[in-house]
C-alpha cells in the first residue's frame, strides 16, 4: 500500500534576539535554527529530508515569517 505524498509541511519562523532564526514546523514534529536565512533555509530542507527519509515526502516547505512588533500611540 503507498502511504499517500503530503503537499506541504508548514514551518513558523522567528527571528531571535541574536540575530539568528528559529523555525518550528506547525504541521510535523520538526524545528531547525539557522544564523542567516540561507542557513536556516538550508537546514530545513535537511530536518525535512531526514525526517522523509523512509517515504514520500511532501511537495513543498513553507516558511511563514512571523513577526511581532509592538507600536505605542504615545
Amino acid at each position: 500500500m503507498d502511504l499517500p505524498v503530503m503537499s506541504e509541511v508548514v514551518f513558523d519562523v522567528t527571528k531571535e534576539a541574536d540575530g539568528g532564526y528559529d523555525a518550528e514546523s506547525s504541521t510535523e514534529n520538526l524545528s531547525a535554527q539557522g544564523d542567516t536565512w540561507e542557513e536556516l533555509c538550508a537546514n530545513v530542507k535537511k530536518t525535512v529530508e531526514a525526517y522523509f527519509h523512509d517515504g514520500p515526502k511532501p511537495q513543498t516547505i513553507r516558511l511563514h515569517h512571523v513577526r511581532e512588533q509592538v507600536l505605542s500611540l504615545i
